[in-house]
This record gives structure tokens, C-alpha cells and sequence, in this order.
């Protein structure tokens, strides 16, 4: 799913009209009736609907989706905030077609009190009053509106934007002049401030509105991650399945004191779909490994004094590695100088697809050279601390920047690179970047990185033959079981080995929204 600009939204939607018939006001029409749906199904419970609506085509949208309220019972006021002559094109025509009387607001002395009236008797906002056409500053009228919306307590559905929103925004944006959204619905394509604007409290859904694929045309190159990209991984399994046919993972991790790393990656590997995962340990911690769960399957490795994976480790690792679909490195591991050199040993020397975490990245600083020599694909996922460490840069730039150092760093180095973070960064050495909406701040806690890493690792023992797609799926996924572990006990008590448990219900979620034909977001 393409990310487009305010202008590509104009011309796709100029495109599908000229090019392929499809009427404006027919693309409207579908716009205003999804707001509709938009409502009713967040808020099944609201009988009466404030529809706030300014004079331009999102205005438009407004009338249409009251109309459409109006026809499902629900008690509907339109707060039009301009004179009615002053309506043109499209939304004049669906302000004709309304059917009931609108309340006119075109004075900045009345208009608090008119919305404060209407707001009392209200149960939900629906905010059409400035679309993705606004260009600053917001005139005085619909700063009131604005303001008034926001005081108010009723939750808030924004028609395509947030009104006063810049659509094109690439950073979180605030202040007074931005209306509250506690929901919003998009039409076609996300635009820049639905991914990166930090503006919608709740949920995001993209709606279809009868632009073909063709249509779509953006030259951000960026994209916003949705179950649609990674149907292959959510496919059922035939009826002769074996463990054989879904692979053999092999993830190198864990020293003394962090067991616990190897075995959330092991065990979010294998709920993830691997046919089979062995963890490869020092000797001191396999016990801890082992009892973890009696799926894993474990291999010893002689170990440092430190009870971390020495070097004379580095045969046996690559004897197991020629048996396996795909090997991860990095959690838990530490910074043991012979430890690093095993990393950098495994990375120079594996055939097999590869993905590096943690330390495994650590090991690499300064010899970031050597994912460019890799015999197959490799899948590095920093968070910006290691980021900014294997580009020589501070954490500060990286988060300036996150996107284009991402893909830098993917062209340069041959890699895929999953920068995780809020909105994780996916970045491919071709330039393809895909942009993840799913997560929350709960995820910030030891051990969600792990359990990313055996997500990933599972999804690639499975697929092997594209790397691109299982990073996608797993982040995605990741995050999703991080939204589902969230809802379960909260932000604040959410763990790692939560994920992992909901991870099977990240996966029903994505599959069932595969039928839906709004795409959510988030």
C-alpha cells in the first residue's frame, strides 16, 4: 500500500475520473459513505452524530456520510460552517442531495455556541472540515470549530485527515489549530501524517473508493505494511504437511545470565511456524535453555570463561549450520571479543540465509563491510542505539533521519535492514521501504527485540526464498501480538513472553482482516 502526497491524491483521483470513468462525484459518494460505516462500526452504540463540515470536498464527504447516517437511524446534525452559496463543484451538489436542513455557522461569534449545543446532544463527532487541500494558516472560523471540537469529550471520527493536519507531514505533529481524532478513515491510499503525524488516538482504516491499482502512483517509495503484503505467509497448510516442509532454524544465542534471550527467540521461532528449532547455547546455560520448553531443541558450544560462545565454537556452529534452512545470531551473546570474532566468522563464512540481532550487530561495528561479502541474504534488525553504533553516528541523527538512513544503509551494505522503533523501518538493498503501523509503547521492555528475532527466523525457515516478505510479515505480526497482548494487561504490565503467546492471535487478526475491504492501519 502505497504512501502518497496530498498532490499524488489529486491526480490519482483527476486519473481514475479522466482515464478510467469513474465520476467524481461517484468517488464521493463511496468517500463520504465509508466515513458512515467509519462511525457505525466504532461506535455501534451512538444514536446521534455531529457531522462538523467546511466548505471544500471534504465538507463534501461530510454531507454525504450524513446522508448515509441519516438512512441507518441515526440522529444526524450538519454544522455547515460557510454560507451555502459559497459551495462548489461536487460538495455543492451533495449538499443539494442532503435531504434534511443544515445548521449554518458562518460567524465567529456564534459558532461556540452553536457547536457547544450541538456537541450536548451528540454521541460522536464526525470532523469534515479540512481535508488533505488545507494549506496554513486555518482561517478563524475553523479554528474555532477546531477548538471546540477538541474541548468537547465525545470521541472524534476525522474524514481522510484530522482537520488542520498537514498532510504531507513526515515528523508527529501537535498544537491547538490540529482537531483531536480519535479515529479516522482515509480514502484510496495513507498519506504521509496517517504514518508518521502521531495524530489518531485509535484506529486508522483505509477505505477503497474506486480507484484502480493502475491509478496509484506515488514517487515516495514508501509503504505502509498490511496483511494484504504477506498473504503467503497467513496461507493454510495442506493436509500432508510434515515438520520437513516448514524448516529447520538454527539460532545462535544466550550466555550466562541471559538464557532467557535464546529461549523467548527459540520459542517465538517455532510459533511462528518453523518446522523445527535448535538452539545453539554456551554449555553452562543449555539446562536453562532446554527447560524452557520442551519443543526447543538444544546444541551445547563450548564456552568462555565469562560462560559466553568461544571461538573454538565457530566449527561446530557451521557443522550444525549446513543442516539448517536458516541461522539467527545475536540475543544474548554479549561483547566477548571471542565471541565477536564467531559472529564475524559466521557472517563472513554462512551459506545459508541469515538473520543478526543484538550483539550479533555489535560484533559487526566497524566491519559492517562484511554484510556486503555474504554468500545469501541477510536480515540485520537494530533498534537506533545499534544503528547509530554501525553507522558511526549518534542515536539523535538516526531518529532524525530514520528512513533515509535505513535505506542508505540497506544499498550500501546489500542487507535488509529492519530499523525497529515506533513506525519499524523495513529497507530493502533495491530501495523498496515499507513503513510498520502496528505496536505500542507497552513493547518497550527487555526481550521484545528476541522474540522479533524468532518471529523473523521462523517465518524464513518457512520461506527462505524471500527474505523481504518474511521481514515484513514479522514485524508487522510482531507488533500486532504486541497490540493483542496490550488489550490483554495493559501497557504498562505488558512483557516479552506476552507476545509470544499472542502471537498466534496476530496471526487469526491478519488473516481475518484479509476479507475485509477496509485495510486497517494500525
Amino acid at each position: 500500500m502505497k504512501i502518497v502526497t496530498a498532490q499524488e491524491m489529486r491526480d490519482i483521483d483527476r486519473i481514475t475520473t479522466e482515464r478510467y470513468g469513474v465520476p467524481s462525484l461517484t468517488l464521493m459518494e463511496n468517500a463520504g459513505r465509508a466515513a458512515a460505516e467509519m462511525v457505525v462500526e466504532n461506535y455501534p452504540e451512538a444514536r446521534s452524530i455531529a457531522v462538523v463540515c467546511g466548505k471544500g470536498n471534504n465538507g463534501g464527504d461530510g454531507f454525504v456520510a450524513a446522508r448515509h447516517l441519516h438512512k441507518m437511524d441515526r440522529g444526524v446534525e450538519v454544522l455547515l460552517l460557510a454560507d451555502p452559496e459559497g459551495l462548489r463543484g461536487d460538495a455543492a451538489e451533495m449538499y443539494r442531495q442532503l435531504g434534511f436542513a443544515a445548521t449554518i455557522v458562518k460567524s465567529e461569534e456564534t459558532i461556540s455556541s452553536n457547536l457547544q449545543r450541538a456537541f450536548a446532544e451528540a454521541d460522536v463527532i464526525l470532523d469534515a472540515v479540512l481535508g488533505t487541500g488545507f494549506k496554513p494558516p486555518v482561517s478563524p472560523l475553523y479554528a474555532k470549530a477546531i477548538a471546540a471540537m477538541n474541548a468537547s469529550k465525545l470521541p472524534i471520527v476525522a474524514v481522510d485527515v484530522p482537520s488542520g493536519a498537514d498532510s504531507d507531514g513526515m515528523q508527529p505533529q501537535s498544537g491547538e489549530a490540529i482537531a483531536r481524532a480519535d479515529a479516522a478513515v482515509t480514502f484510496t491510499a495513507p498519506k504521509p501524517v496517517h504514518v508518521f503525524g502521531d495524530l489518531v488516538r485509535g484506529k486508522t482504516v483505509v477505505a477503497p473508493i474506486g480507484s484502480p491499482d493502475e491509478a496509484i502512483v506515488s514517487n515516495l517509495g514508501l509503504n505502509v505494511i498490511t496483511p494484504a503484503d504477506y498473504a503467503a505467509v497467513l496461507a493454510a497448510r495442506p493436509l500432508n504437511s510434515n515438520k520437513g516442509m516448514y524448516g529447520h532454524a538454527l539460532i545462535v544465542a544466550g550466555s550466562f545470565g541471559k538464557s532467557g534471550a535464546a529461549a523467548m527467540a527459540g520459542m517465538a521461532c517455532l510459533r511462528a511456524g518453523a518446522g523445527l528449532a535448535t538452539v545453539a547455547t554456551p554449555k553452562s546455560v543449555l539446562t536453562s535453555v532446554a527447560s524452557y520448553a520442551p519443543e526447543l531443541m538444544t546444541e551445547s558450544l563450548a564456552e568462555t570463561a565469562d560462560g559466553t560462545i568461544c571461538e573454538a565454537a565457530i566449527w561446530a556452529i557451521q557443522e550444525l549450520a549446513k543442516k539448517m534452512t536458516v541461522l539467527a545470531i545475536g540475543p544474548g551473546l554479549t561483547q566477548n571479543a571471542e565471541t565477536i570474532q564467531v559472529v564475524r566468522e559466521l557472517v563472513r563464512a554462512s551459506e545459508k540465509p541469515m538473520v543478526i540481532d543484538a550483539d550479533g550487530l555489535n560484533a559487526l561495528v566497524d566491519q559492517t563491510e562484511v554484510l556486503k561479502d555474504a554468500k545469501a541474504a541477510t536480515i540485520i534488525t537494530p533498534h537506533p542505539g545499534e544503528m547509530s553504533r554501525l553507522c558511526g553516528i549518534s542515536t539523535k541523527e538516526v531518529q532524525a533521519d530514520r528512513v533515509g538512513i535505513a535505506k542508505n544503509f540497506a544499498a550500501s551494505r546489500y542487507t535488509i535492514v529492519v530499523l525497529k522503533g515506533d513506525k519499524t523501518v523495513i529497507a530493502a538493498p533495491s530501495g523498496e521501504t515499507w513503513i510498520n503501523c502496528t505496536g505500542n509503547p507497552g513493547m518497550a521492555t527487555g526481550g521484545t527485540g528476541d522474540v522479533l528475532t524468532g518471529i523473523l527466523t521462523g517465518l524464513l525457515a518457512q520461506h527462505p526464498q524471500d527474505p523481504l516478505l518474511c521481514a515484513i510479515a514479522a514485524v508487522h505480526l510482531h507488533g500486532m501480538a504486541g497490540d493483542l497482548g496490550r488489550d490483554r494487561v495493559g501497557e504498562i504490565s505488558l512483557i516479552a513472553t506476552d507476545l509470544i503467546h499472542a502471537l498466534s492471535g496476530a496471526f487469526e487478526r491478519a488473516k481475518k482482516s484479509l476479507q475485509k475491504p477496509w485495510v486497517p492501519l494500525n
